[in-house]
């Protein structure tokens, strides 16, 4: 196998790795927005509503952070009770689920 082609199949296996990574962290930020919506007492559309403003904050601060951030002041406004550290095990375990979901498929 020449460099070439060495460089070639990285860069393809490094694109589809992220785009993976990508719907994974799509998915697992629609679950959390699921769960904080449950949580805010919204149900069917308006909790799908909620979980797709979720989605649009994970994308105005890339990573888990623009979630966290808008979900703790969401909390934060409707007197909801639970901690940081409740949100953020939220995000770990919605990531592992949202992984799940992905991979099979």
């Amino acid at each position: 196998m020449s460099m070439d082609d060495r460089r070639n199949e990285f860069e393809s296996r490094y694109a589809r790795d992220q785009e993976l990574l990508f719907r994974i962290e799509a998915r697992r930020n629609k679950l959390v927005g699921l769960w904080a919506a449950g949580k805010l007492g919204k149900e069917g559309a308006e909790a799908e509503a909620y979980a797709q403003e979720v989605l649009k904050a994970s994308f105005a601060r890339p990573g888990e952070e623009g979630v966290f951030d808008k979900v703790r002041a969401d909390f934060d406004a409707a007197n909801v009770d639970q901690s940081d550290h409740q949100i953020r095990r939220q995000l770990a375990e919605s990531f592992s689920e949202a992984e799940r979901q992905i991979t099979a498929g």
